[in-house]
């Protein structure tokens, strides 16, 4: 399988691509974790195009369970079609919803397979994934065959940390942490979105979202989403740079900010500081 370089869309750290390669190289799913908005579950589909793979995705939900990645079998469907004497309830193959494992499993070529937020689901999902991704193969027990992977595909596993995973689990992943991109590496990010942004403005807009992120006492920082979404409503309603910050350099309520901080404690806190501020000028 070819290595991964990054891609023209997606701005990856060198630490991130030999996290990558190296999931490749031992056929291990790559277990991604970092703060809400930091390209975790962008970083599947970068993959997936880079190295011209077909993507498969599995949204995990807190209701998920695991057998809903094997399969599901419709036995209401069954019963219904059975009393409206339906010929195709004598195959049962009818009645299987075949889940993203099975489909990935089966497929032509090599897949990337996303299995995201796995921590949103009850603490036993994980447990109940071991042997299917340990060994690629599962058994469903309706149609008495032994499901095994034609290829294996490529795994990335992504988690917010809303819990911890088991340690069986995290055995049988190569794991990568996404650190908060540094101003440099935020830039690169922010040319791919806007690459003619002035400079002007990317450096106002630059220090007073790390001003918010650096805030104490934050609930919820602002993440690289937002940043993006805040420029783009900046160059959208036209708002210069002067407009972020005073002549003197004093904290100023930027413009928006509501694309930065998402709930009223954040804002208050904000709020208060830049109060404050002026008070002592």
């Amino acid at each position: 399988m070819k290595k991964f370089h990054g891609s023209d869309n997606y701005v990856a750290t060198p630490d991130l691509m030999l996290a990558v390669n190296a999931a490749i190289t031992l056929q291990r799913p790559l277990l991604i974790k970092g703060e809400p908005g930091t390209g975790k579950t962008l970083l599947a589909e970068e993959v997936a195009q880079a190295l011209d793979m077909p993507l498969l995705q599995w949204h995990i939900k807190s209701t998920t369970k695991a057998q809903q990645g094997l399969y599901e079998y419709d036995a209401v469907s069954r019963l219904r079609d059975s009393q409206l004497g339906e010929e195709k309830v004598k195959d049962i193959q009818n009645y299987i919803v075949k889940g993203v494992l099975w489909q990935a499993f089966t497929a032509d070529k090599p897949v990337v397979l996303l299995i995201d937020e796995i921590d949103k689901a009850d603490i036993e999902f994980p447990n109940d994934l071991l042997r299917e991704l340990d060994r690629m193969e599962f058994y469903c027990y309706e149609t008495r065959e032994m499901v095994r992977a034609r290829h294996r595909p490529l795994v990335f596993i992504t988690s917010n940390n809303e819990k911890e995973l088991p340690d069986a689990f995290l055995r049988r992943c190569f794991f990568h942490y996404i650190q908060f991109p540094e101003a440099e590496t935020m830039k690169k990010i922010v040319d791919v979105h806007f690459p003619t942004l002035k400079g002007e403005l990317l450096g106002a807009a630059m220090k007073t979202f790390y001003d918010v992120r650096n805030l104490p006492g934050l609930k919820k920082k602002p993440s690289t989403s937002e940043l993006i979404d805040w420029l783009k409503l900046l160059l959208a309603e036209d708002i210069p740079a002067s407009a972020l910050h005073s002549s003197d350099n004093k904290v100023l309520v930027p413009p928006l900010v509501g694309a930065l901080l998402k709930n009223e404690q954040d804002v208050g806190l904000f709020e208060r500081l830049v109060f404050m501020n002026q008070r002592h000028r």
